[in-house]
């Protein structure tokens, strides 16, 4: 038996999450013992044990444990699937437009996501652009999932494994003060003499799910950043495009030794829509007329 129909996986990922029964029939909503009849045949037709059961609970196997990882992302890429087939045809779009959502990271590529979407706007044909913005570093998961069909990545800090993209620009990183603290008077700055002052720590954004150790803030969104770099409680790092935000109470200043951030658009290696093709080729051009260079990875 080498094929699993999506009702399977879903009901094997279900327990699998609660690791119980009944929890898992509750939140399928269904009746226990159908469930555990499911579950049993599927272990019959896959020949191997999933759960190891006893009367402290349910746990998993070694190769439950592959079928847990394995089967999120199936169920992930058949909802994924039936998410970007509705957009492509206009399911959910007056008229029945073709739409496409582009993930971008909020406040961030201000400039290059608004002459993007001017040019692409002019173009014969065009896809309607549902722009969504997202947090730091949320752009991966949403476009793995089919919430959008093409993102704005920013390397180093976007993964792009198991997408297809496009280098758009390469910018250099500043740090983001208080106008009135004395690290603002200064011309530029090393990302040690930002990293450790007493008086304002260092910013820390989620990376899936969980912040980093620190003394600074856990950030949640933009508008919370830019009020307490503002109020003299914390300074953040970010490409030079975040100028474009600030209030006449921040300062950015140069960072000498940052890392540069590439920004990519990306979208999923298997994609055969005209319109996304047609938005792409829009990006790369816009970019070499400006003088960016652009370079295809994957």
């Amino acid at each position: 038996m080498d094929s699993l129909e999506t009702r399977e996986l879903r009901y094997f990922v279900a327990v699998a999450e609660e690791l119980h029964f009944g929890r898992a029939a509750e939140r399928l909503g269904m009746a226990q013992p159908p469930l555990s009849r499911a579950i049993q045949q599927l272990e019959r037709r896959i020949g191997v044990c999933l759960l190891e059961r006893n009367r402290r609970g349910v746990r998993l196997t070694g190769a439950g444990e592959v079928l847990l990882h394995e089967g999120r992302a199936a169920l992930d890429a058949t909802t994924a699937a039936a998410r970007r087939t509705r957009r492509a045809g206009g399911a959910d779009t007056p008229g029945g437009r073709n739409r496409l959502v582009l993930a971008v990271k909020a406040a961030g590529s201000h400039e290059l996501l608004q002459k993007l979407l001017d040019a692409y706007a002019a173009e014969p044909d065009a896809a309607e652009i549902e722009v969504l913005p997202c947090g730091m570093c949320e752009q991966e998961g949403i476009l793995r999932d089919g919430r959008a069909d093409v993102a704005l990545m920013h390397a180093p800090f976007n993964s792009l494994a198991g997408f297809d993209s496009e280098e758009l620009m390469t910018e250099e990183q500043v740090a983001i003060l208080p106008a009135g603290h004395p690290l603002a008077a200064r011309k530029t700055l090393s990302l040690a003499d930002v990293s450790d002052v007493p008086d304002l720590p260092l910013a820390r954004w989620p990376r899936h799910g969980t912040y980093p150790p620190g003394p600074g803030p856990e950030i949640h969104d933009q508008t919370q950043l830019a009020q307490l770099i503002a109020l003299g409680r914390t300074v953040a790092v970010f490409p030079d495009s975040a100028r474009a935000w600030l209030w006449t109470e921040h300062t950015a200043v140069p960072l000498t030794d940052a890392p540069p951030v590439v920004t990519h658009i990306a979208w999923p290696a298997h994609s055969r829509s005209l319109a996304l093709a047609g938005l792409i080729r829009t990006a790369t051009q816009l970019c070499r007329a400006r003088g960016w260079s652009t370079r295809r990875s994957a």
